[in-house]
């Protein structure tokens, strides 16, 4: 056995704002280039795509992407400044609560390299 735990950020209201599912949306623009086609790669239409960024731009009070103009290719999207310090803070948040889980987990459950105390 071994501890899991969903790491999000939610409004003071409880409204979800920020988790893996936006992580890995972003980290795919960026892979990407483009809005559309990150959401192509997950399988997500592109119109929740952009209520999971709005969303998202909403709670943090920042936006998220920078559309790209045409060119021989079109255009497409580039993360702003804001949205690489949200994945920088998001990775270490999600980073250092997997690891304070996974010491609370020992400290209760006596539990190390998946072996369970009786």
């Amino acid at each position: 056995m071994k501890p899991a735990i969903k790491v999000l950020i939610i409004s003071d209201d409880g409204e979800k704002i920020f988790g893996e599912g936006p992580y890995r949306l972003l980290k795919a623009v960026e892979e990407t280039g483009s809005l559309r086609q990150a959401a192509m790669s997950m399988e997500m239409a592109y119109t929740k795509a952009r209520k999971i960024l709005r969303n998202a731009e909403k709670g943090f009070g920042v936006k998220l992407l920078i559309p790209t103009t045409g060119g021989v290719h079109g255009g497409g999207s580039v993360l702003s400044p804001g949205a690489k310090n949200i994945l920088e803070k998001y990775e270490l948040f999600r980073k250092r609560s997997r690891e304070a889980n996974e010491q609370i987990y020992k400290e209760i459950y006596g539990a190390q390299d998946g072996e369970s105390s009786r």
